[in-house]
């Protein structure tokens, strides 16, 4: 008698080859991918490995993104980005990718992500490889030594909340918004080692790069994955990034009857949400904030420069100005979403609005090579939004999606985008 399976728990129930698994059991899976990069990788997992005497099991199954400490702006980004070269030179890595993107998104744009897989990551936000299927999670140095040398990882079987989003976003409300809204109801420990699930007329209405900004922030819940079932959606992208593998999109979905919690949205009634420093929870609808003024906004990270996020951000500009006073900063998310925005006129549409144009790296999202001043006030794409997290300790940070970053810039306070693509 077959034993109904959320999502979370097929992808389990494959990767430690078993036909069910039961909520609270713990079994050991198999790694179907390693990602790391330059900060979370080679400068921590180098000396373990050489005091082990340990080789990699599996260079194939190994992604290297060096994203974090790029373009180096001292001696010590440059140190740290040269054990990562020169590590992945030497162990001859067949899949590194340097200086061309946050890992988040170079990852499915180069065709490593299938529903399916059962993937870590060596950063907090690898739960965005869940918008493709796959059970993707972040872990630490530590635990990375022990998948780097075995290809295998323990796993406590998460239960499930079903996040179920009736109705569509209406226009300038998009993903980000979604997710802040949950974060705000739920707090950052809401969703503590579970698996959310993201389903409903809403979710299957998102474009794929929407639903990873989805997945990533499901770690801001405290979630391990933040799923989002592959469609027709999915194959589509998969389609157009070169993978070619014969997909059963019907077998990668939760069962009717299968056990989980489930909580309702309505997405038409949600208005754009804005985050107050100094935490992602403290969310409200963006009318609470339409007295704060803004000196910095920031167009960035891997949950607000995808291609989607620029094109969003020109909507608002397009034919406008910056406000007097307001330093608009973007950095794209990566070199082929930079590239495709170029040749849309994307960019073009936000330099002419003043942008200020960094490089596609993590950069002030992670507080690197900051361009954010010290008691700035700054309306952010970003994911977090913690005391000092952008390099500046006296910046006050709000978070918002590209929409209504841009139309903040524009007014010079924070604004409802909808008030000005009306």
């Amino acid at each position: 008698m077959a034993v109904a399976q959320t999502l979370a728990q097929k992808l389990i129930a494959a990767a430690c080859g078993k036909p069910h698994v039961e909520v609270g059991e713990i079994v050991t899976c198999a790694v179907d991918l390693a990602m790391f990069h330059d900060s979370s990788g080679p400068r921590r997992l180098q000396p373990m490995l050489e005091q082990l005497g340990a080789p990699l099991w599996d260079k194939s199954k190994v992604v290297l993104v060096i994203d974090h400490y790029v373009p180096e702006v001292d001696d010590e980004s440059r140190r740290i980005v040269r054990i990562a070269r020169d590590w992945a030179s030497a162990q001859q890595l067949p899949h590194v990718y340097d200086s061309v993107g946050i890992c988040h998104v170079v990852l499915p744009q180069h065709g490593h992500l299938r529903p399916g897989m059962f993937c870590v990551g060596g950063d907090s936000h690898s739960p965005t490889g869940g918008a493709f299927g796959a059970y993707m999670f972040g872990i630490g140095s530590t635990e990375m030594l022990g998948v780097a040398v075995s290809g295998r990882i323990w796993v406590k079987v998460p239960q499930t909340l079903r996040m179920q989003w009736r109705n569509r976003l209406s226009a300038g409300v998009t993903a980000k918004d979604m997710m802040l809204h949950m974060i705000g109801r739920f707090g950052m420990n809401g969703g503590r080692y579970q698996a959310v699930e993201f389903c409903g007329e809403a979710v299957a209405a998102l474009p794929m790069q929407e639903r990873m900004t989805l997945s990533n922030m499901s770690a801001e819940l405290g979630a391990q994955v933040g799923l989002v079932a592959p469609d027709a959606v999915t194959l589509d992208y998969l389609r157009s990034v070169g993978v070619a593998d014969e997909i059963d999109v019907a077998h990668w979905q939760s069962d009717a009857d299968a056990e989980a919690l489930t909580h309702e949205f309505d997405a038409a009634e949600l208005e754009p949400q804005v985050a107050a420093p100094h935490s992602p929870a403290n969310t409200q609808g963006v009318s609470a904030f339409d007295d704060v003024a803004i000196q910095v906004a920031y167009i960035g990270a891997c949950t607000g420069a995808k291609l989607a996020d620029l094109r969003a951000a020109a909507s608002v500009l397009h034919g406008q100005r910056v406000a007097d006073g307001v330093q608009l900063v973007v950095a794209p998310a990566s070199v082929r979403d930079r590239d495709q925005a170029a040749s849309e006129g994307v960019l073009a549409v936000l330099e002419a609005a003043g942008a200020q144009f960094l490089a596609t790296s993590c950069g002030a999202c992670a507080g690197y090579g900051s361009q954010i001043p010290e008691g700035s006030t700054v309306i952010s794409s970003t994911a977090r939004n913690f005391k000092g997290r952008m390099g500046a300790q006296t910046a006050q940070v709000y978070l918002g999606s590209p929409y209504t970053v841009a139309a903040s810039a524009l007014r010079g306070r924070i604004t409802d985008p909808r008030e000005v693509l009306a």
